[in-house]
């Protein structure tokens, strides 16, 4: 006749039941930590911990240093922030301002700069050591266009068979070339025979294109 208190189990488990999972000390450590504070992100007010007096900076205070109590206290009383700009300095530099306005000029700052961050791109025109004079102004209108855009031009004349001769009159046409590009473009260097080819590098004077 079955046993009505019987729980289940073995008699390897004495405390009956299924046998509970392993201890993870790592996932219950992990757990209960609490968020992790970004390394780059500025402490304000209350976050400033350990400090017992900081250098205070900027506008509409006298620059200097000052128990951590009293410039928590400066700052309240204008209804700004106290934010840590320099915690590796000794003592610590803090600055009273708005830091949502700050962190929104920071954003802004960082967003112009990768706008102004072009990824510099090489564009290649190649010329004939006997290129007519309809190619030549054609070639160069799409030049212009590359700098205006911020690009970098490689400019060269491909000599094919004998035309190799004739390098001195693809040294005048890069030179020609540079020159009617000199409000928008500069020359890295002067033209260079590279095998087959003279080539002349032009980088951009203007600003990129918004």
């Amino acid at each position: 006749m079955p046993n009505p208190h019987f729980k289940g189990g073995n008699n390897n488990n004495k405390a009956g039941g299924a046998p509970k999972p392993p201890f993870n000390k790592d996932f219950n450590r992990n757990r209960f930590r609490g968020p992790q504070q970004d390394d780059d992100a500025n402490r304000i007010n209350e976050q400033i911990r350990g400090v017992q007096e900081v250098r205070l900076v900027g506008e509409n205070i006298e620059t200097g240093i000052y128990p951590f109590k009293k410039a928590l206290e400066m700052a309240r009383e204008q209804n700004l922030d106290l934010v840590e700009i320099s915690a590796k300095a000794t003592p610590p530099v803090c600055k009273i301002i708005d830091y949502s306005k700050f962190k929104y000029e920071q954003k802004k700052k960082q967003k112009e700069l990768k706008a102004k961050t072009h990824q510099t791109v090489v564009k290649e025109i190649r010329f004939g050591p006997n290129i007519d004079e309809h190619d030549f102004e054609f070639k160069l209108k799409h030049a212009q266009e590359f700098l205006k855009d911020g690009n970098k031009i490689k400019a060269y004349v491909q000599f094919v068979g004998r035309t190799i001769v004739f390098k001195e009159r693809g040294e005048v046409i890069l030179l020609r070339f540079a020159q009617a590009l000199e409000e928008l473009g500069k020359p890295d260097q002067l033209p260079k025979l590279e095998g087959k080819r003279m080539i002349l590098m032009l980088s951009p004077k203007t600003t990129v294109k918004k």
